[in-house]
């Protein structure tokens, strides 16, 4: 697998994709709004906003919302996931989010923005999360 640092107009473009849908982002409880935006190997951008809900276990994050856009078109393989808030400095995906990405892709790159200052930060997933849980084998359902 080519593990190579994402060009600037490839993050830009998932950048500006997943700034384009912030203002989607349902966050009345936090007040933290969070896009996605997703390149798979077909070369498909996915998008997705976090989702709160009253009962916090079923808020969304926008991580996770774009993944499963992806897998709703038949692509398995994120190469790129962009993170962008409306907070001051770019935040990092979850652990839950860190591990739904790890699924399809341990060496998948993050890219986190913020809108408000700028700021971007670029990290291949194995460098945030290690030691992903596996299965020993994967379990057919």
């Amino acid at each position: 697998m080519d593990t190579s640092r994402p060009d600037k107009e490839v993050i830009d473009r998932l950048i500006g994709e997943a700034v384009r849908v912030l203002k989607n982002s349902y966050a009345p409880y936090s007040g933290v709004h969070v896009a996605s935006a997703v390149l798979g190997s077909n070369g498909r951008i996915y998008r997705g906003v976090n989702v709160e809900n009253s009962s916090y276990g079923l808020t969304i994050c926008a991580e996770r919302s774009a993944i499963s856009a992806m897998i709703t078109d038949g692509e398995r393989k994120p190469l790129i996931v962009a993170v962008v808030t409306d907070l001051e400095k770019p935040i990092p995906p979850c652990g839950a989010c860190r591990q739904v990405i790890a699924e399809f892709n341990p060496e998948a790159w993050i890219v986190m923005y913020s809108v408000k200052s700028g700021e971007r930060i670029i990290v291949n997933l194995k460098d945030l999360f290690p030691t992903p849980f596996k299965l020993s084998e994967k379990q057919d359902g």
